[in-house]
């Protein structure tokens, strides 16, 4: 019997060719994840971050982290993203800001079996995310959308709502670089046709008078305020510190993923007001995963202001990279390494 190692390993390119841009395909999966999520069908070790200096240093030299994880049902499937997030690139080197790779291991033997691009999954999982909780948490005839940010989070956080809610007609757009922002319109309005693109002055202008609006910058201090939310509208909290405290003390409903990795991961508004005692946990409405399962409500009317963090789990990586990795196997898309011929050590 041989004792090889090979494994498989598949580039952006590959990743692409089955499924990987597909927000539809990704939405699916991701919302099979946040149900098996709420039914505790996973493994979620503590996500692990290499910084250099204190939280607020993330926002300039960056990080990396490590997000292992299992997630069983259909999955079945142990893994790891392992990614960096380095603000300057973009400008700098021409670059992205996050980059990394996904690692999964055999069921049985745990030992690797693929090898693959994670820039691209990571992207789109957390646009995902956005997706399911347009779904169940945004008001069905929503019409007004609005950006804060106009990097790659927002693009994918763009084309998630568009999936689940075609009723939108216009999106706003802010960026503190206007140029970014009409690039990003352009660029945009071919995934949206049917949709007014306009670039707005600030932050306020985005969230005002939006039914949904989406946060997803890397500022260092919050930029939302209570007075901008209207009545009926959905914030999605993509970044860290995003809003003032009030914006949540006034949400009728406060919905997250999974607030126990919130309060390790310590950098969302919401984390930050665990800490200095200004948030009680008994005011969350809901992890995600109640609400898919039904054991929870979502938008019970169209006043509802409902506010929604997430800190992104390594399961929802892991789950996308499975399905992938089958579709891989399929196609006979990838490019197979040996890792070793013969172990040196048994």
């Amino acid at each position: 019997m041989s004792n090889n190692l090979e494994f498989l390993f598949l580039s952006q390119d590959d990743v692409k060719s089955c499924g990987g841009g597909d927000m539809k395909f990704v939405i699916d999966i991701i919302e099979d994840v946040i149900s098996l999520h709420d039914k505790k069908d996973y493994v979620l070790p503590t996500k692990s971050t290499l910084r250099w200096g204190n939280l607020d240093a993330e926002t300039t030299s960056g990080r990396i982290n490590s997000m292992p994880g299992y997630i069983g049902g259909e999955f079945q499937a142990t893994g790891i993203k392992w990614i960096s997030s380095a603000p300057s690139n973009p400008f700098k080197y021409n670059l992205p800001r996050a980059a990394g790779v996904i690692v999964l291991n055999n069921e049985e033997t745990l030992l690797p079996e693929v090898i693959m691009d994670g820039t691209l999954i990571s992207a789109m999982r957390t646009g995902a995310v956005s997706g399911v909780v347009a779904k169940y948490l945004a008001k069905e005839d929503s019409k007004v959308l609005g950006l804060v940010g106009a990097g790659v989070q927002n693009r994918t956080q763009l084309m998630a709502i568009q999936a689940v809610c075609p009723s939108i007609e216009k999106v706003k757009v802010a960026d503190l670089n206007l140029e970014r922002a009409q690039a990003f319109c352009d660029d945009m309005a071919s995934i949206m046709p049917h949709a007014a693109f306009e670039v707005v002055s600030g932050a306020e202008e985005a969230v005002r008078g939006s039914d949904i609006f989406i946060t997803a910058t890397v500022t260092e201090k919050p930029i939302v305020k209570k007075g901008w939310v209207d009545e009926g509208s959905l914030h999605i909290h993509v970044g860290s510190h995003e809003c003032e405290f009030d914006v949540l003390h006034q949400a009728d409903k406060i919905v997250v993923d999974d607030w126990e990795e919130l309060k390790h991961r310590g950098v969302e508004t919401i984390s930050i007001m665990y800490t200095e005692g200004e948030f009680d946990p008994a005011n969350i409405h809901a992890e995600l995963g109640a609400i898919v399962n039904g054991k929870k409500k979502g938008r019970e009317n169209d006043k509802e202001r409902i506010y929604f963090n997430s800190v992104g789990m390594g399961i929802e990586d892991v789950a996308v990279a499975k399905r992938i990795y089958d579709r891989a196997k399929e196609k006979g898309i990838g490019q197979p390494l040996n890792l070793w011929n013969s172990p040196s050590f048994v």
